[in-house]
């Protein structure tokens, strides 16, 4: 099994009010470098921050990396238009840094990026393959795509107050600069991932078409953002069975409907509670009361853990080992 990490940026997070992931819109642009480090090494590099929420909620990576010192799985980031490099070994396949999706084309680079992951995705001679992201801002451009795709567009937040309707707002905004109405790039996944979506939800989904076209098994890990990739591959005539692993946070998010989504696009989702709510420990409350709710692949690496039968209490003890570690490197 590989685990395949998706980082990139897009401007859209820089938008004030809509993502958690990272202290300020500065800080947000080094999170997925971080996140990748984090991944890889257990701690940040050459990234100079250790992402947290405005709130102080420590970056899902913590969550994956803890999973991993625990299983051992093997880890490949992809660049999926990071605005700021990384010390984690990466493959690129020509993402960009996307554009604010109320321009008119913030995402030149997504249709050959998205070419470029399939084939890189249909040479991995891998069983299984989990496919993970980290974009700030990412929930809004995915309900960007899944609008103009003409799909149920409810998406999650990295915030424990989504901002729905400020995300919706944005979207109308962008399907107005890109000439689009709702449903206007039905069947033509990339221009709407290129008008409305970022690099990174074009990276994922070529990632897992091509994957999918040499019969390895693969898992969209992640939340909402996920959801979107599943429109896209639906919508570029994948028929094959689709499968979602994400957290109980974002499962039980009413703002972001989920079952309705996944149903919709018949996909099938795993949902796994990592128990934080029952610990007292203060880099595991924040995501108990509702930050953070997915990112890095945490659902992905959650259900991994399930699967192979260790206990949440042991991933816990991971986690505060690992969260121990970051908040050390985060002091001054």
């Amino acid at each position: 099994m590989r685990f395949l990490l998706v980082a990139g940026s897009t401007d859209t997070a820089a938008i004030p009010g809509l993502s958690a992931a990272g202290a300020d819109p500065d800080l947000r642009t080094h999170t997925p470098a971080a996140d990748a480090e984090i991944l890889t090494y257990g701690q940040p590099v050459r990234a100079p921050v250790v992402p947290v929420s405005p709130s102080g909620c420590p970056t899902p990576a913590a969550v994956t990396r803890a999973v991993r010192e625990t299983l051992g799985f093997d880890v490949t980031v992809v660049d999926g238009g990071l605005a700021e490099p990384t010390a984690a070994g990466t493959v690129t396949v020509g993402a960009r840094r996307g554009d604010d999706i109320r321009e008119a084309d913030p995402v030149p680079t997504a249709p050959g990026a998205y070419e470029a992951a399939r084939q890189f995705g249909r040479k991995l001679h891998e069983d299984e393959l989990f496919v993970a992201e980290s974009v700030p801002g990412g929930t809004t451009t995915a309900m960007g795509v899944l609008r103009a795709l003409g799909e149920p567009d409810a998406v999650s937040s990295s915030l424990p107050d989504n901002p729905i309707q400020q995300k919706r707002e944005v979207v109308a905004e962008g399907l107005d600069a890109s000439g689009l109405e709702p449903g206007g790039a039905a069947g033509r996944p990339k221009r709407a991932v290129r008008r409305m979506g970022d690099p990174v939800l074009a990276t994922a989904a070529g990632l897992a078409r091509g994957g999918l076209e040499t019969d390895t098994a693969v898992t969209l890990a992640g939340g909402t953002q996920m959801l979107a990739v599943a429109a896209m591959l639906r919508h570029d005539g994948v028929d094959r069975r689709l499968s979602l692993a994400t957290t109980s946070y974002v499962a039980g998010d009413d703002t972001a409907d989920l079952a309705a989504t996944a149903d919709a696009l018949d996909v099938t989702v795993t949902a796994t509670d990592p128990g934080f709510d029952t610990e007292g420990h203060p880099g595991m409350a924040p995501f108990a009361a509702g930050e953070a709710k997915e990112g890095v692949g945490m659902g992905g690496a959650l259900a991994l853990a399930r699967r192979a039968g260790v206990p949440m209490a042991e991933v816990r003890d991971s986690f505060t080992e690992v969260y121990g570690r970051l908040v050390e490197e985060g002091e001054p």
